[in-house]
This record gives structure tokens, sequence and C-alpha cells, in this order.
């Protein structure tokens, strides 16, 4: 190809011999346990709707009376004339759910991590990230201006160093389950010594929200952790609760900062009313039905069993992301393609979204699983993994 985009092409000729090369896989059904493409019938393994609400009849109800009453879009900016009395309630309900002053709904989360640090952080303060954070994470980091420091994943007192020479305000940011890893993030540890260094700790609980802790109040739940020992929460409407969006939870003050100062959510059209509405029956659901919660680590864990016994080696998680690390990336590729042949979805998540040599099978449960699923699946890994 000549002109202008040559390069692009030789860039992208390269990912592909790296094996590295992204492609979209059509859905032609509904989200859920089971869904279809190119016309065939495949069990899902690589979702977040972990709860399994994205379908609920409960949520597409309110979805749909909020669309005959609000319409569709919702017409402008929050600060312009987007912000519907629907929105303001899930905003005060996210809060009481979180134990907050306050909440502020975000268009994604992605938007929701650049708007917070760019709203707080300037070139005189220091922002400080575990090293495997979501990308976003990083990107809102970086976008801040403020001076950029990554710590050894999980380790605390790796960061403490990094806390003691730096000046300025000072943001420690890290996400609560890791989205790869499915590991938890030392919370109360990161807590302490945010406290000890007078710097704020953020939390992206993502993937913990709705799912971790008997109440579902994710990573804080899980630790025991209040607003005032994290004193930013972020967290995201598309996994556990099963519809769109995200919201930032926290003190007045910080969220009248954000009000006036984020510009991803200033400059920006408001979530649809129905969205909102729809994640306000989902969050009575997160409440009020625990048995989601129970019945997804009982899937977990039984994989976690039926994989020790097949000899598979596990990443150490206590979510319901299980990743088996198979380091190279046609591994994980061939992996991958093989169980959508046995008639199951499952994800290969390779560079640059994990470090290199560390590619994975990314496997996800959901409280729509059964039993036999899991089985089904261990069957298929056990004579995949061993051909």
């Amino acid at each position: 190809m000549a002109g202008p985009f040559a390069h692009l092409a030789d860039d992208l000729e390269s990912i592909r011999q790296k094996n590295l090369y992204r492609s979209r896989r059509v859905i032609q059904s509904s989200q859920g346990v089971h869904v279809q493409i190119d016309g065939r019938t495949l069990v899902n393994f690589c979702s977040n709707d972990y709860l399994g609400l994205a379908q609920h009849p409960a949520v597409v109800k309110a979805f749909k009376n909020a669309v005959d009453e609000y319409g569709v879009g919702s017409g402008s900016a929050h600060l312009i004339c987007g912000h519907s009395v629907i929105h303001h309630a899930l905003e005060e309900e996210l809060a009481a759910f979180t134990g907050r002053d306050r909440a502020l709904l975000f268009s994604t989360g992605y938007m929701a991590n650049l708007g917070v640090m760019t709203a707080l952080l300037d070139r005189s303060d220091a922002v400080f990230e575990d090293r495997l954070n979501h990308a976003s994470l990083l990107d809102g980091g970086l976008s801040s201006g403020a001076k950029f420091k990554r710590y050894a994943h999980a380790d605390v007192d790796s960061l403490a160093v990094h806390l003691q020479q730096a000046t300025g305000n000072k943001l420690v940011v890290t996400d609560g389950v890791f989205s790869m890893d499915g590991d938890f993030a030392p919370l109360d540890d990161l807590s302490r010594i945010a406290k000890q260094e007078n710097a704020w700790l953020m939390v992206d609980d993502a993937h913990g929200l709705g799912v971790i802790g008997e109440q579902g109040g994710g990573l804080l739940e899980y630790y025991g952790l209040s607003q005032a020992d994290v004193p930013i929460l972020m967290g995201t409407l598309g996994k556990g609760f099963g519809t769109f969006g995200a919201f930032v939870a926290g003190s007045e003050t910080l969220i009248e900062t954000l009000i006036q100062k984020a510009r991803t959510y200033i400059y920006t059209t408001a979530l649809p009313t129905a969205v909102a509405a729809a994640t306000r029956a989902s969050l009575q659901l997160v409440i009020q039905e625990a048995w989601r919660r129970s019945k997804l680590n009982a899937l977990t864990q039984r994989f976690k069993c039926g994989a020790g016994q097949l000899g598979l080696t596990l990443m150490p998680s206590s979510s319901a992301i299980q990743p088996i690390r198979v380091g190279g990336s046609h591994t994980a590729v061939a992996l991958s393609n093989a169980l959508f042949d046995a008639g199951f979805l499952v994800s290969a998540i390779r560079p640059p979204t994990v470090p290199q040599g560390s590619a994975r099978l990314r496997i996800t449960f959901s409280a729509l699983h059964d039993e036999q699923h899991v089985d089904q699946l261990l069957d298929a890994l056990g004579k995949i993994m061993h051909d």
C-alpha cells in the first residue's frame, strides 16, 4: 500500500506475525450463558456478567418502561439538561450502597478513571500505580501530567519507597480485583501506607462490586474499609450490575470537585435515562439476591477443584476470574480456538493486555452457569490441554 498509511499496513502485518492480531466475533444472540456465533450455540465463559443480570426480566422491564417515559437518548450532558430525576436517584442509591456521602455517574469506567485523575492532579503532584492496573487507570495517570510511578504488583514495600520520595499531592491507584489475574489488591495494607504517607487512595473495583462480599460491597466490604480508608471508589455498572456505565463515590468535596473539574464528565452526553433506570432495578437485585454470589462462589470452587485434579495450573485467584497461564500467544490462540470448536467461548488474552510471556485463557463464571457447564468445560480442557 502506497501513501500516508503504508506504515500502518506494515504494523498490522507485524501484529499478525506475532499472533497478537485482535479480531471481533459477531454475537448473533442476547448475552447470556449461551451465545450464538456463526449459527453455532456456544457456552460462554468469557463474559463479565458475573451475576447474570444483563437479561434479568426486572432489569429489562425497567429499561423498557423508562424508554417509554423518557425516550432513548439523554439529550445532553449532565450539566446542561441531561441529568434526569432517574440519574439523580441512582446516584443517591449507589452512595447508600457503597456507604459514601455521594456518587457521580460517568458514561464509562474509562472516562471515570481519566476524569478523576486529571481533575485531582497536576504537574506538581505524583501518582503511583500498581504495575498490573487496567489500561484506563494507567492512561488516567499519564494524562494527569503528574509524576508517574508504577510499583511492583501488590508490593506495599515498593510503594512505600516511592511515596517517601514524592512531594506535592500524592495519589495511590489500584484495581480492586485485577481483571486479567483475578487476584485481590492488598487494600488494607495500601490504605495503611497511604494514610501514613498522607496520600489519597483510589480503588477501581469494577470486578468486585456486586460480586465480592456478603452484601456485594466488593473489595472494600471484604476488607472492612470505609470512606476514610479509601477516599476514592470507582465502580462500573456493566459487570456485576449487568447494565452499562460507571460511577465514582466519595466525600461531598470529592464529588463537587469532579463536577466542576472532570472534563470527561463535563463534556460528554449523559448516560441514557433508561440505562440508569435499569441499573436501579439491578442494584436492588444485587442487594436482595445474595444467592447469586453464593452460587458464583460454589461454581468457581468446583472449577478450581476439578482443574487441580486435571493437573491444570491456575493463577492464584479467589474471584470468578480464573485464568490459565499458557505462556506464548500462539498457544493461547490455539487453545481458545480448540475450545471454540468444542463448543466453548473462552478468550485468549495476549500482550499488551498482559505482560510478555504470560498469555492466558481467561475463564469467567456467571451465576447463570450450572455445575454441568463447569464439568463440561473441565472435560474439554482436560482433552485439549493434554493433547
